[in-house]
């Protein structure tokens, strides 16, 4: 992702929250991450909420591109908006440490 010409990296943490929680305490904590960036009315993560949620975020210095881009990146339905489930397939895919090793780890936790 770029921001006014430099590349902001972010560190990918999921692989240790999955180990640490295990699969279905990493997913309620997606959930909950969802909670926090969803306009409440809506139950959605729409541009708005996601505006407001980047000063509680501290990206503030992120663009109204980079947002519509985040957005457009998760929307599968093509609604303009995240849905819970959109929003952890989007955090999930953006996650390569979760696909690195043993996949099965994760998967087998979910359904056990």
């Amino acid at each position: 992702m770029e921001v006014e010409g430099e590349v902001l990296q972010f560190e990918d943490y999921f692989p240790s929250m999955m180990e640490g929680l295990g699969a279905e305490g990493f997913m309620e904590e997606l959930c909950q991450g969802f909670h926090l960036l969803m306009d409440v009315e809506k139950g959605l993560i729409t541009f708005e909420s996601l505006r407001r949620s980047t000063w509680q975020l501290g990206l503030q210095e992120m663009g109204d591109d980079e947002l519509v881009w985040m957005l457009s990146e998760g929307d599968l339905d093509g609604d303009g908006a995240l849905n819970q489930t959109e929003f952890c397939i989007l955090m999930l895919r953006l996650s390569p440490g979760l696909m690195e090793g043993p996949k099965q780890y994760w998967m087998e936790d979910m359904y056990t």
